[in-house]
Parts: C-alpha cells; structure tokens; sequence
C-alpha cells in the first residue's frame, strides 16, 4: 500500500494563498517533518491531505486514494490529531472513543471494546475512563485526541503538534509511539511540528516551509550540508604544537585548517574516514588528543537560517 503523495497542492482563500504548490512524499515506514512558523501552511496542508477542505490546484494521493474523487475512502485511511483537536467534553473519555471507533466502522462489538481499552491504557486514561473530558487537563486532552487518531488502526497519519501540552514524560511516550507506528507498524507519518526536539528524534526526513513554499528539505545530514557545506571537524590537543598542526595539513582529507591554541578546527571531505587518518598522524607528530568533536549546527540554527535566507 502507498503512502502520501502530494503534488504541487496548492490552496487560496481569497487573494491569500496559503499554500503555494506544495510537493511531498512520505513512504512507510517514514515520518516526515514538516517545519515552519506560524502561518507557514502546515496545518493547511495537514486539512486537504485529510480531505477537511479542498485543494485549489494540485493533486495528492494517500494510501493510493486520490484527495478530490475519493474522499470518503482517503479519511478511511488517515488517522489525524489536528492543531486544536475538538473533543466532545460533555462526553466522558470512553464515550469520546466509542463514538469514533463507531463512526470508523471498527467492529465486531468485542474488538472495539478491545481497541479501545488497549489505547486509553497506553496513554494512562483507563482509570479516568469515566470522567468527563471538560474536566480533563490539557495533557490529557491531547492524549485522548492522539488516541482518538489510532482508534482504526489508520495506515497513514497526519499530526499536528502531537507532544503539545504534553509533559517531558508524556512527549516521550507519544515520541516512543510514534516511532513504534513507522519503524514497527510501517506507517506513513507526517509530522507538523514546532518542536525541533521532536523532529530531530523522530524524523528520518525533513521539509521546512514559508508562506506555503518549500525552501529546504532533506535528512537532517542534507541540510546541515546545505547550511555549512563540508563537515567541520575539532580536535583538542593537551599541547598546541606546529608539527602536530602541520601534519594534519598535509592530509588530502582535510581542505583547511585552523589553529588556535591547543584547538585546531578543520573542514573535512568525508569525517569517518578522515578522523582516524587525522588521530593517527597527530600522534604520530607527538600530540595527546583530550577530544575530537564533529561541529554540526543544531536542527535549530538551521532553522532558523534557513527561514531567514528565504527572505519570503
């Protein structure tokens, strides 16, 4: 079964497009971060791929269902946790689940009882079951619309924020099954996210937008690439020596060079072929290594300059 394709989507409200030929793919098996701020065009992108509101232009197929002439069987498909997910808070917390598994068509009687259980267990609400969800926390709101997702087993999800208002041990729950539904259950993921915690633990790749465009996306490794281009490589000698700074210049692994001190810091083609050439003939020049450290920009420097050299 496939995944998510999207194909320059496009969506316009009025004279504003929010997204502006948009072009993804998620297989199984794979979570795709989307990043962006606010008004970046995630969450509308997150509504068509749901079949929530219409493409303008474009096309997009989930789980080899296309958006516009087969709707009803793409929500079939999809599990999805929405920015402010609506929850029926007069209801209570296994109400709310019944009602949905019942509107998804998850049946016998015994294997949504089941389904149901097994989720509101695993989120640490089996024991709040019976209480009204007004009278839950944000946490546990978010939980039950995360569980809510899963009821019928979906081949594809689409989360919005899914750690949002989540303490540190529950995001790492959500976090721990959301790796579980790709790696384990081979689902297509598309992960909307602030977050970059979550993005850097779960996404195997990534797209950043800006006002509905793409304008970066790759594996993490790619766009640290695109950001500082050859790897940066620091070693931090107990003695700064010129024979040991000398020797690794000489080295066809290593394009330049700095001292500085005890420190040198190098750009290097590939580093884990080049780092045990460099270690080896700095101690064969006589220099004791303390350290050797790879410097790569966090996901977030990345970010944000990457957003900022769009200048959309």
């Amino acid at each position: 079964m496939q995944g998510i394709l999207a194909d320059g989507l496009e969506r316009k409200f009025g004279p504003v497009t929010a997204v502006d030929h948009l072009s993804l793919e998620v297989e199984r098996g794979e979570v795709l971060g989307l990043l962006g701020p606010n008004g970046a065009g995630k969450t509308t992108t997150v509504r068509m791929l749901a079949c929530l509101i219409s493409p303008t232009g474009g096309s997009a197929n989930v789980c080899g269902f296309e958006i516009t002439r087969e709707p009803s069987k793409v929500r079939d498909m999809v599990g999805i946790l929405t920015e402010n997910p609506c929850l029926y808070e007069r209801l209570t917390a296994y109400e709310n689940m019944q009602f949905f598994a019942e509107a998804y068509g998850v049946s016998p009687r015994e294997e949504r009882k089941g389904r149901i259980r097994e989720l509101l267990e695993f989120f640490g609400l089996w024991n709040r079951r019976a209480d009204k969800v007004a009278y839950f926390s944000k946490g546990m709101k978010q939980k039950l619309a995360i569980a809510r997702a899963l009821v019928h087993k979906p081949p594809a999800l689409l989360l919005d924020e899914p750690t949002a208002g989540l303490d540190p041990e529950s995001a790492k729950e959500v976090r721990d099954m959301i790796t579980q539904l790709s790696c384990g259950e081979k689902r297509a993921i598309l992960l909307c996210t602030h977050r970059l915690e979550d993005a850097e633990k779960l996404c195997s790749r990534m797209m950043i937008v800006n006002k509905g465009r793409c304008i970066a996306s790759g594996t993490p490794e790619l766009l640290q690439r695109k950001l500082v281009g050859a790897p940066v490589l620091e070693v931090v000698l107990k003695f700064g020596s010129t024979d040991t700074a000398d020797a690794v210049r000489r080295l066809a692994s290593v394009r330049s060079l700095e001292a500085d001190g005890p420190r040198l810091v190098m750009v290097v083609d590939e580093p884990d072929s080049a780092t045990p050439e460099i270690v080896d003939s700095i101690v064969r020049a006589g220099g004791r290594i303390l350290s050797v450290n790879s410097l790569r920009p966090s996901m977030e420097e990345i970010y944000l300059r990457l957003i900022e050299e769009a200048g959309l």
